[in-house]
């Protein structure tokens, strides 16, 4: 009879098999969406590519689109553990500011293919109230919130609506990685992180302008 140990380490193994199966087909499938675009990107094709049945792939995904919003949830994964493998054992929280900021932008630029993948859900599947880049932007935005509010009580941060600076940071950099994909990147990664965050760190205006734009904005308020 085999021992319950052997049949255990044998169903780990099978288990990790099926999710590095599972993670190749994301990668490769990934590759011929941004190469094919979705509606032209054959499951057939995909198979060949990887010397693997039909089959393998519908095991793992039943539908075409089971596989693309699976590989687009592939891409927001591999983004968030590079950006905590990046953030980890940094104390300082401006410093995983920058460093969050550095990681996301390289990340995209070293996978443009990834950003293909983001444009390509938005024009196939209007039909998903929220896409796979927000679902997971919703999630993680929790820590970037709760750092915020830290250095804000620690007197590093100006006290604002958290909420306002993550969204204002994060739509900036969202918006840099298309910019970059569409126009082509003008500058390397980190002289790019590096304008983007003198620019949020320090603005571009004068302590004393600064002071007189803040006043007028509260007087037109007041006065609206």
């Amino acid at each position: 009879m085999e021992h319950l140990g052997e049949k255990k380490r044998k169903r780990c193994s099978t288990d990790e098999e099926m999710l590095e199966r599972r993670e190749q087909i994301l990668l490769e499938a990934t590759e011929l969406f941004a190469e094919h675009g979705f509606s032209d990107a054959l499951t057939q094709a995909l198979a060949d590519r990887m010397g693997i049945g039909k089959g393998t792939i519908y095991r793992h995904f039943p539908s075409k689109r089971d596989l693309f919003l699976a590989a687009a949830d592939r891409v927001m994964r591999k983004l968030q553990e590079k950006i905590l493998a990046n953030i980890a054992g940094v104390e300082d929280g401006l410093e995983q500011v920058s460093r969050g900021i550095r990681t996301f932008l390289r990340f995209f630029s070293e996978h443009p293919e990834y950003v293909e993948m983001l444009i390509q859900e938005r024009a196939q599947f209007k039909d998903r109230t929220r896409p796979t880049y927000f679902e997971h932007r919703e999630v993680n935005v929790q820590r970037w919130r709760q750092l915020y509010t830290r250095l804000i009580a620690d007197g590093r941060v100006r006290p604002l609506a958290v909420e306002t600076i993550t969204d204002v940071i994060g739509n900036l950099i969202y918006g840099t990685i298309f910019t970059n994909y569409f126009a082509g990147q003008a500058k390397p990664v980190d002289q790019q992180a590096d304008d983007i965050l003198r620019i949020v760190f320090c603005g571009i205006l004068t302590l004393p302008e600064s002071d007189r734009w803040l006043s007028a904005r509260s007087t037109d308020r007041a006065a609206s």
